[in-house]
């Protein structure tokens, strides 16, 4: 019998409205492909530096983001992405070989066709250039910011992640659920696991 996957999000919540969202994305198994961090700093190799500049590619096409804080860790990508109410005008995607936008959902400004066409064009610049291996973890976690004091706290966690890899739940060295972690898990239903096929 296989196993049916379980979906964890906020009901009825239009992942395509104004705000701030603080995502995850991770590496199948939570491979080391993007680098290690070395004496508390990041070392991106290959596939780091392709995650790193995807990501920083994504306001030009995408009109309604704004990237704020983010940092590529060896299996995963933490940033927040902030949605305006409306797209300021209309970017076409420019990755070759295919039109990812072809068989995207109803509401292609919504974040999870951001984090899908974000983790399209790192698979695919990675199979141009021979990281035949690279795979993405299905799915991604986000959470919904919902004040300022949440918005420093997150990019607080973001900018020092490098320095805290061994309280970093997705290390398989984990050591144990740090303050950030516990905080989080306080927000209750915000902290969520988006199981999607992306």
């Amino acid at each position: 019998m296989i196993k049916k996957r379980k979906h964890i999000r906020l009901k009825e919540y239009d992942y395509s409205l104004e705000g701030s969202y603080f995502v995850t994305i991770c590496t199948k198994n939570r491979e080391h492909f993007f680098g290690e961090i070395v004496n508390g700093e990041l070392r991106l190799n290959g596939i780091g530096n392709i995650a790193k500049n995807c990501w920083q590619e994504l306001e030009q096409h995408f009109s309604n983001i704004m990237l704020d804080e983010f940092v590529i860790m060896p299996n995963h990508v933490h940033g927040i992405i902030i949605i305006s109410e409306k797209p300021r005008r209309d970017v076409q995607l420019n990755i070759p070989t295919e039109d990812y936008f072809s068989k995207i959902s109803p509401k292609p400004h919504s974040l999870g066709v951001i984090i899908r066409t974000y983790k399209a064009a790192v698979t695919t610049i990675c199979k141009q250039n021979s990281y035949d291996d690279f795979q993405w973890q299905k799915g991604y976690y986000a959470h919904i910011i919902r004040n300022e004091k949440s918005l420093y706290r997150i990019r607080e966690y973001i900018r020092t992640n490098p320095e805290r890899w061994i309280w970093d739940k997705e290390n398989t060295l984990y050591q144990g659920m740090d303050e950030f972690d516990r905080w989080l898990n306080e927000e209750g239903t915000q902290n969520i696991k988006i199981q999607r096929m992306l």
